[in-house]
């Protein structure tokens, strides 16, 4: 099994758009979350560091600027989902990949927190 750390870019990118209110907050995950050729897409237009920033997680031993690197995807490429942080914190629970689980845990209680607000 794969080792994960957190990816501190994609946490502040995260925490960026829930504050600049850029987020769904009732999606279906499965349809909702970017395929490979969504990544692809975006590959051609943005950068590498951009790409990294919708990822939670980092594997461990991959290398740089591969999309093997980035694990726990939060978000549709424009927009932070909460079914996307949820779907973060039970595959992260699930394998027991604790950091990662904290971070997505922490970012959907911000979520929720400023989309209350907004009511």
């Amino acid at each position: 099994m794969a080792s994960y750390t957190v990816n501190e870019a994609g946490v502040a990118r995260a925490r960026q758009l829930i504050d600049a209110r850029q987020y769904v907050l009732d999606s279906d995950w499965g349809a909702a979350q970017p395929s490979a050729a969504d990544e692809n897409a975006y590959l051609a237009a943005h950068s590498w560091d951009d790409y990294a920033g919708w990822f939670l997680g980092l594997t461990e031993g991959a290398s740089e600027e591969t999309k093997g690197r980035y694990a726990f995807v939060h978000g549709d490429l424009r927009r932070v989902h909460r079914s996307g942080l949820i779907a973060c914190v039970y595959r992260a629970a699930e394998w027991r990949h604790k950091d990662v689980e904290r971070a997505a845990y922490e970012l959907l209680q911000h979520l929720d927190e400023v989309s209350a607000r907004k009511r």
